[in-house]
């Protein structure tokens, strides 16, 4: 199997700062299902997108509310954030990332995961690691079937273990 141009790329310090704000302002806040896609390789208008489930419609609330607050404290311009009241999902962009937040009925109805399975997943887990812990850094798993290859983003120098 070819390795993808997003594959091969390394994912730059500024967009791994701004992936880790925005997965842990919405782990902070108990977004369920937490997922990171680098469409960078399929998309001409974003590089990558973070999907979350909200349980209702004021989780999606304190989502988007926390996902703000978060942004405008990093200074990072949202270029525009589509909202209608209670149509269970609300989508930002800002750049090189969106985010669509939705309720649970509507990320099963809508199915972006599918939409996108080209993309390369990014590790949720190693975003949300603590700083220097264990060296390990976000790993970008591959969403085709039978693919094992993970990537690190950031070289270490040092051989996986496991």
């Amino acid at each position: 199997m070819k390795e993808s141009a997003a594959a091969r790329k390394k994912i730059s310090a500024k967009s791994l700062k701004l992936l880790k704000l925005v997965v842990r302002a919405l782990d902070d806040k108990k977004a369920e299902d937490l997922q990171v896609l680098d469409v960078a390789a399929q998309s001409s208008i974003t590089d990558y997108l973070v999907l979350a489930t909200g349980t209702s419609e004021p989780h999606l609330r304190a989502l988007r509310i926390e996902l703000e607050k978060a942004l405008d404290g990093a200074k990072v311009p949202i270029i525009g954030v589509e909202n209608t009241q209670g149509s269970g999902w609300t989508v930002f962009d800002a750049f090189e990332i969106m985010v669509h937040l939705f309720t649970t009925e509507n990320r099963a109805k809508y199915r972006l995961e599918s939409l996108w399975k080209d993309a390369e997943e990014i590790s949720v887990a190693a975003l949300l690691a603590p700083p220097g812990a264990g060296k390990s850094t976000a790993r970008r798993v591959s969403r085709n079937p039978g693919a094992t290859l993970h990537r690190s983003l950031k070289k270490t120098g040092k051989k996986r273990s496991g």
